[in-house]
């Protein structure tokens, strides 16, 4: 495509050949071993692994998953060098207010397909027209279709001008927005980039506290905010491998990602075991096993295992310089420290605004996730908080009806 403004149709449609090849390597993996003790204490069970890459290799039907993604309209466009896939469901309520979701890892737009339709439609499923949205969801670059990565490499402020250009693109002046994990912030700044646009930005897959930021004093906690802690945690101690890895080596990791479609399996459903609602055995439990496929298909037939994790260690480079920045500034004594922002938000987590000036914000917290409002927003500044016991990290696809609610009840009076 051309570098230019120009926005193409786009429809999935992935070469016969490389489904034959994928099934191909499922049924040829060269298994390892199983450990003394085959369960999630060690990483992903080679019991559990084995029979799900023969479901995806022998009764998963990516011929029809692609074809229920198609029935919602898709885009490609070019932004500052970047190639950006976006779905783009417009609403038939004249009065809709545009919105835009944005995921995060190990996530893609896949994980919005429940939402789409109940967002754009709430005439559809007994809901009031008046909460309708005109939905937009792109692929973060690295992620999906929106490969490969530019020459400017991944950055979330970046990325939230290029969202921005794409919703003037689309002839939206003022719109709402949504983000979870590195799509949280994405969209806490989108504001900055787009003064006086954004009606308000809503995100949830907040994290408690930054990564490497060492664990949070319980002791002053107590309840749910005292267990969300404990959790957070024990994240520190043993469940952040995944993103030191990739923020410090994902070259090395491209090549068995690229290579494995169980390898690349594995790195995903890892995450939909830890991260998803805790009342869920297995992952499938808590989403549909053929959503989960159908993103982690999207992940090995774009080769965005490689791309994503390039992306992570973009992301985490840009974090830690931001971080270095901040606190070279507070000892200056010429700052606050964090910006009126707060260090989170250069991750691939959270943060929004504090001294500047930002529209209403709106957090949901789902049963899994660890983010915790004393230590969050200490002085009361966010206007919506909401905390749910079911659900997790991926709620688009666990409770897409209370993700669904929440964005209604947020947005409503700012519309």
């Amino acid at each position: 495509m051309t570098n230019s403004s120009e926005i193409q149709a786009f429809r999935i449609d992935i070469p016969q050949p490389e489904l034959d090849d994928l099934r191909a390597r499922l049924r040829n993996t060269r298994w390892p071993a199983a450990p003394r003790v085959d369960d999630w204490s060690r990483g992903v069970p080679t019991g559990y692994l084995r029979d799900l890459a023969a479901y995806w290799a022998d009764e998963y039907d990516w011929r029809a998953e692609e074809a229920r993604l198609n029935e919602i309209p898709q885009y490609v466009t070019e932004i500052d060098g970047q190639r950006i896939h976006f779905l783009h469901q417009e609403s038939p309520e004249p009065d809709a207010v545009p919105l835009v979701l944005t995921h995060g890892w190990p996530g893609s737009p896949v994980e919005f397909a429940q939402v789409v339709s109940r967002l754009s439609n709430p005439r559809a499923y007994g809901g009031d027209p008046a909460d309708a949205f005109h939905v937009v969801v792109p692929s973060l670059p690295g992620y999906g279709f929106s490969n490969p990565i530019g020459p400017a490499g991944f950055n979330l402020f970046a990325v939230a001008g290029m969202w921005a250009e794409l919703m003037s693109r689309l002839g939206y002046e003022r719109f709402a927005a949504h983000g979870g994990d590195a799509g949280a912030g994405v969209t806490g700044m989108l504001p900055f980039v787009a003064p006086g646009r954004v009606i308000g930005m809503h995100l949830a897959a907040v994290s408690a506290s930054e990564p490497f930021a060492g664990p949070i004093d319980t002791e002053p906690l107590t309840g749910t905010d005292r267990i969300r802690a404990e959790k957070f945690n024990q994240i520190l101690e043993d469940g952040l491998g995944y993103l030191t890895l990739q923020s410090t080596r994902p070259q090395t990791l491209a090549y068995s990602l690229n290579d494995s479609p169980v390898g690349q399996l594995a790195w995903i459903v890892e995450k939909f075991a830890e991260w998803t609602d805790p009342a869920a055995t297995l992952p499938e439990d808590a989403v549909d096993k053929n959503q989960l496929l159908t993103n982690v298909s999207l992940y090995w037939f774009t080769g965005s295992g490689a791309s994503s994790a390039h992306a992570v260690y973009d992301g985490m480079a840009a974090w830690r310089a931001f971080a270095a920045q901040q606190a070279t500034t507070s000892q200056d004594g010429t700052g606050s420290g964090d910006g009126g922002w707060g260090d989170a938000d250069a991750d691939a987590g959270s943060g929004w605004g504090g001294e500047l000036a930002a529209p209403p914000t709106g957090v949901a917290v789902f049963g899994a996730e660890t983010a915790i409002r004393s230590l969050i927003d200490p002085a009361g500044k966010i206007e919506h908080w909401t905390e749910y016991e079911r659900g997790g990290h991926f709620a688009a696809m666990e409770v897409p009806d209370l993700l669904t609610d929440d964005l209604r009840t947020f947005f409503r009076p700012l519309r």
